[in-house]
């Protein structure tokens, strides 16, 4: 795996020699970096996060670990050509009782990755990986298209096991219903969101004590959408949802901003059904029901 590393690392550090430990990389002057090599069949999560990674950079630079070398969209996968990827290594602790990180992260979100427009529209270019669920993506126009989309790719991943057919019946209720009801009449534009933001995928950096966040599965979406599986699985301090609210107001109307954290979360718990089976699907079903019934 070497001989795939060294010519991006020379470009980096011409003069430097590099000691391979994988996935970790060090410099003999000093620098770190985060390397790995997958199959063949993991060609479109590779390219995925590359491109999440990316963007993510483009929008909020040091937020994001910077992707120095990756497979591309656009390099048709031969037998030969196993996917790679090569960034800055970041030593990542814990942001769970961090409240200054906290506030920093969420201003920063606020600030930089949530203002940060699209003018494809509401999606991403390429396939990307909730876990290990894959988002097919699109272009769409209105974010109600977008997101009816992205509910309907995973009914049809739980139709496909055969098994969640209440689940299925109800969730194009929602399809029809609510998506309509809570997200036709936002005035809202595409902003860049990280995806699967998580306390697992955010944390501090031991180095400069500033927030950052990894493992993405981007999209240009609505900034709210983002905050949804950070509230179900804990983990961010109070103060990073109060700073972030404190630059990037809840969109109007705002009496509909909790029915649309029910929405955006059960998205998440859809693809957690997917993944981990019925123990998510009566959580998914209480959100289903909480929002057929505020719906007209």
């Amino acid at each position: 795996m070497d001989t795939i590393f060294l010519p991006h690392l020379k470009k980096i550090e011409p003069h430097a020699q590099f000691v391979f430990s994988f996935p970790i990389i060090e410099s003999s002057l000093g620098r770190k970096y985060y390397a790995k090599v997958g199959s063949l069949s993991e060609r479109e999560q590779f390219v995925g996060e590359a491109e999440s990674l990316r963007a993510i950079y483009n929008a909020a630079p040091g937020l994001a670990p910077q992707v120095f070398a990756a497979v591309g969209p656009d390099n048709p996968a031969t037998t030969s050509e196993r996917p790679y990827f090569l960034s800055e290594y970041r030593n990542i602790t814990s942001l769970t009782s961090n409240h200054k990180a906290g506030e920093e992260l969420g201003m920063r979100l606020a600030t930089e990755l949530h203002v940060y427009k699209s003018t494809m529209g509401f999606g991403f270019h390429v396939p990307t990986f909730c876990g290990a669920t894959r988002q097919d993506n699109d272009w769409y126009q209105t974010w109600e298209e977008c997101y009816s989309a992205m509910i309907g790719s995973l009914l049809a991943k739980l139709r496909d096991k055969g098994s969640f057919s209440e689940l299925c019946t109800k969730g194009e209720q929602v399809r029809s219903k609510v998506i309509p009801f809570l997200l036709r009449p936002l005035e809202i534009q595409p902003v860049l969101l990280h995806g699967d933001l998580w306390s697992g995928n955010a944390g501090i950096d031991t180095l400069s004590d500033q927030p950052v966040i990894f493992d993405p599965s981007s999209y240009f979406g609505h900034n709210e959408a983002d905050l949804a599986i950070a509230r179900i699985f804990g983990g961010f301090p109070h103060s990073f949802f109060e700073k972030y609210h404190e630059h990037l107001p809840k969109t109007e109307p705002v009496d509909q901003y909790e029915l649309r954290a029910d929405l955006y979360e059960l998205y998440h718990y859809l693809n957690h059904t997917v993944l981990f089976g019925s123990s998510y699907a009566g959580s998914a079903l209480r959100k289903m029901t909480i929002l057929l019934g505020a719906c007209p």
